[in-house]
C-alpha cells in the first residue's frame, strides 16, 4: 500500500497515534503471538514435511533410531498435496455478478465483464495457485484485498496479493477475524529503503523490538539489516483504521490525517480519514481460506496434518525393510576371538567379519550369520497403511486414473471417480467462498475509490473485443426522493456474487468435432434457421460458443439482406425484363427451401471414434473433481 510520509512537526506528540499508542499495539501484539505459538509451530512444521525434510518431524520422536544410516523419505504425502491442487486449478474460478434489482442489471453486467479485467492485471491465477498450494500443506491460505495508489502512474488500483501465515497475527480463540479486536500484519524491510522512505529514521531505527516466526530457509537469510514494519488494523466507532510503524515511530496513522482532500478551489473532495477511516467497508482487507476448519481458530487442518502419521509409518517401515534387506545381501560371519562379540563390528553392516570372544564355535570356528527374511506380513501392512494414507486423504487410485479388483468398464471407472472426487469438490467450493468474499471487497474498493475513467479491454456479445469507459458512478448511493413528506434517504446498489468454474479442462478434440458435426447434421448452421439455432445454443455451455454464435448470426443477417436484395430484383425484373422473373423465382423458392434440416440422418463419420459409452464416461472423469 503506498503511504503518505508522516510530518515531523512538534506537533505530532498530540496527535491520536503517538509512541504511547505504538506501545501498547505492540505489547497486544506479543500476546497475540504468545497465543498463536502452536499455529505457527504446525505451519513450519508442515512445511518441513512438504520439503521432504520428514526425518527432521520424524526424530521428535523417541522411536527413531538416529545411529541409522539410511532413512526412507517417500513422497506419499507429498502426491497427496500435489493431486489436490491440480485438483483446484482445473477448477480456476470465475465471477458472475448479479444484480439485487432490476435497475442495476447493466451495472452488474458491467462488472462481471471488468473484473476479470482487474483479476488478470493482478496476475490472479498466479495469486489463486499459490494460496491452493497453502491450503494444501497448512490448511489454510490467505488473500489480501487492498487499494495501492502506487499502480498506474499514481491513479491507484486494485490489489490482490497472498500472505505468508506466520506474518499475520489476530486474536487468539475466534474463528472470524472481522471478530478480532486488532489485525496485524508484519513484513521484514530493509533499513536502507526505510530511511530512503522515511528521512526521519534516521539514526533512529533498532527494528528489532518484535520477531515474527520464519520457515526453516534452506537458504541462509541474513535479517541484520532489517527492521519489522508492522501495520496494525483497528475499528473505533464501526470505523476502520490503520497503523502502519516500526520500533515506536509512526509512519502513517489513519486518525492522524485530519486534512480534508479538497479541489483546486478549496472545496472538500472527500473528508479526512480520520472520520472516514481507512476503507469505506470497513473490513479488515483480508479474507481466509480454511480446508478443514477448526473451532475456534480462523486456520484449519491441512491434507499433511491428516496423513503425517501414516507417512511417518511408512518411512519406519521401508527403512526397517532396506535396513534388512543389506542384511540380508551382505553375508556375515562370525569369527572367535578370545570372548564375547565385537559391537562395533555387529552392527556395522558394511563389514563382513564378526569377531566374537568366548565359547567355541562350530563349522571350524566360522560359521554364517543367521539371517531371517522379511515376513510377508509386514509387506501387507506396508501396503495396508499407504492404502490408509490414501483414504485418508481421498488420493485413491481411482482419483489418479487407475483402478484394481479387475474393474475395467469406462463407465465403473468414471463412477469410481465421481465418488472419490467428493473431497476435492467439497475443498473447491470453499475456496469458491474464499474467492466470493474477495470479489465483493473488490467491489467495495471500486465503489469507493473509481472515480476517474477507466479504460477496460472486455469481452462483447459473441465475443466480439469491445474498448469501454468506467467509472463507479452508477455503484454511489443515489436518492430515493421523498414519499407522504418524509425523506427516503439513500439506496446504495448491492450486488450477490456468484462464483463458477472456468472451463479449462481439454476434454478431447474429437469430442469437440463431434459436437461440430451434431450442430450441422441437426442444420444449425443453416441460415433459415438462425433465430432457433441462436436460442439453443444459448442454453449450452462448450468451449468457443461465443464464436459460434457470432457467425450463425452473421449468417443469419447476410441470408436476410440477400432475400431482401432478390425481392427486389425481382420486382424490378417484373417491370423491366419479364422474361427473367422465371429464372429469379426460381432461385429464390431454391434459396428458401434448400438446406433444410437433415430429418432422421446420420452424423458423418470423422473416423477413429470411440465408443460412446467410454467417451460419456472419459467426459465424466474429467469432471469428476469440479463443483456443478
Amino acid at each position: 500500500m503506498e503511504i503518505k510520509k508522516t510530518n515531523t512537526d512538534p506537533q505530532q506528540a498530540v496527535k491520536p497515534i503517538g509512541e504511547e499508542q505504538l506501545q501498547t499495539f505492540t505489547k497486544v501484539l506479543r500476546k497475540y503471538k504468545a497465543g498463536l505459538t502452536n499455529t505457527k509451530n504446525r505451519i513450519i512444521s508442515n512445511e518441513n514435511w512438504w520439503k521432504l525434510r520428514n526425518t527432521r518431524e520424524e526424530s521428535k520422536d523417541s522411536t527413531i533410531d538416529e545411529s541409522l544410516t539410511f532413512k526412507s523419505v517417500s513422497s506419499w504425502l507429498h502426491n497427496v498435496v500435489t493431486s489436490k491442487h491440480a485438483d483446484a486449478m482445473e477448477a480456476y474460478p470465475e465471477p458472475n455478478i448479479l444484480p439485487r434489482e432490476a435497475g442495476d442489471k447493466a451495472e452488474a453486467k458491467m462488472l462481471t465483464d471488468i473484473l476479470p479485467c482487474i483479476l488478470e492485471q493482478n496476475h490472479f491465477e498466479s495469486t489463486y495457485s499459490d494460496n491452493m498450494w497453502q491450503k494444501g500443506k497448512y490448511g489454510t491460505s490467505v488473500y489480501k484485498v487492498l487499494w495501492d495508489k502506487s499502480k498506474l502512474n499514481g491513479l491507484g488500483d486494485i490489489s490482490i496479493e497472498c500472505v505468508n501465515l506466520l506474518d499475520l497475527y489476530w486474536q487468539p480463540g475466534i474463528s472470524d477475524i472481522q471478530k478480532s479486536r486488532y489485525f496485524f500484519h508484519t513484513e521484514l524491510v530493509d533499513k536502507d529503503l526505510l530511511k530512503t522512505r522515511y528521512p526521519e529514521l534516521e539514526d533512529k531505527l533498532d527494528g528489532k523490538s518484535f520477531v515474527s516466526a520464519d520457515f526453516n530457509y534452506d537458504d541462509t537469510v541474513d535479517t541484520s539489516d532489517m527492521a519489522v514494519v508492522i501495520d496494525v488494523y483497528y475499528r473505533k466507532n464501526g470505523i476502520l483504521h490503520y497503523v502502519k510503524y516500526v520500533d515506536d515511530k509512526v509512519l502513517f496513522a489513519t486518525e492522524n490525517e485530519t486534512q480534508p482532500i479538497t479541489s483546486e478551489s478549496g472545496e472538500m473532495i472527500k473528508p479526512p480519514m480520520a472520520v472516514t477511516g481507512l476503507y469505506d467497508h470497513g473490513l479488515y482487507p483480508y479474507v481466509f481460506d480454511a480446508l478443514f476448519p477448526i473451532e475456534g481458530s480462523p486456520c484449519g487442518y491441512g491434507y499433511i496434518d491428516i496423513t503425517r502419521n501414516p507417512q511417518t509409518e511408512i518411512d519406519l517401515m521401508k527403512t526397517a525393510f532396506v535396513q534388512n534387506t543389506m542384511v540380508g545381501a551382505t553375508p556375515r560371519y562370525f569369527a572367535q576371538d578370545s570372548a564375547g562379540v565385537n559391537e562395533d563390528e555387529f552392527l556395522n553392516t558394511r563389514k563382513p567379519i564378526v569377531h566374537c570372544t568366548g565359547g567355541s564355535l562350530d563349522d571350524n570356528r566360522l560359521r554364517p550369520i543367521d539371517y531371517k527374511p522379511i515376513d510377508g506380513s509386514y509387506l501387507n501392512l506396508l501396503r495396508t497403511t499407504i492404502d490408509e494414507l490414501r483414504e485418508t486423504s481421498g488420493n485413491t487410485e481411482t482419483a489418479t486414473g487407475t483402478t484394481s479388483g479387475g474393474v475395467t468398464a469406462a463407465s465403473a471407472i468414471a463412477a469410481l471417480q465421481e465418488a472419490s472426487g467428493k473431497g476435492s469438490r467439497d475443498s473447491t467450493l470453499s475456496a469458491y467462498r474464499a474467492y466470493g468474499k474477495v470479489i465483493e471487497i473488490c467491489i467495495e474498493l471500486i465503489r469507493q475509490f473509481y472515480d476517474m475513467p477507466r479504460k477496460f479491454r472486455i469481452l462483447g456479445q459473441y465475443g466480439t473485443e469491445q474498448y469501454i469507459t468506467y467509472t463507479n458512478a452508477n455503484l454511489q448511493p443515489k436518492s430515493q426522493g421523498s414519499a407522504f413528506g418524509q425523506d427516503m434517504g439513500f439506496k446504495k446498489p448491492v450486488f450477490d456474487v456468484k462464483v463458477s468454474a472456468q472451463k479449462k479442462n481439454i476434454y478431447t478434440k474429437i469430442s469437440q468435432n463431434e459436437l461440430a458435426m451434431q450442430f450441422f447434421s441437426m442444420g444449425f448452421f443453416n441460415p433459415q434457421n438462425t433465430d432457433q439455432a441462436l436460442m439453443c445454443l444459448d442454453l449450452m455451455e462448450f468451449e468457443g460458443k461465443d464464436a459460434l454464435m457470432l457467425k450463425i448470426s452473421q449468417n443469419g443477417t447476410m441470408f436476410q439482406k440477400l432475400a431482401q436484395y432478390m425481392q427486389m430484383s425481382l420486382m424490378l425484373a417484373a417491370e423491366t425484363h419479364p422474361e427473367m422473373v422465371a429464372g429469379i423465382s426460381g432461385d429464390i423458392q431454391q434459396m428458401l427451401g434448400g438446406g433444410a434440416p437433415m430429418q432422421g440422418g446420420t452424423m458423418p463419420s470423422l473416423g477413429n471414434e470411440e465408443n460412446a459409452v467410454v467417451s460419456k464416461a472419459r467426459e465424466q472423469s474429467a469432471k469428476a473433481s469440479q463443483p456443478n
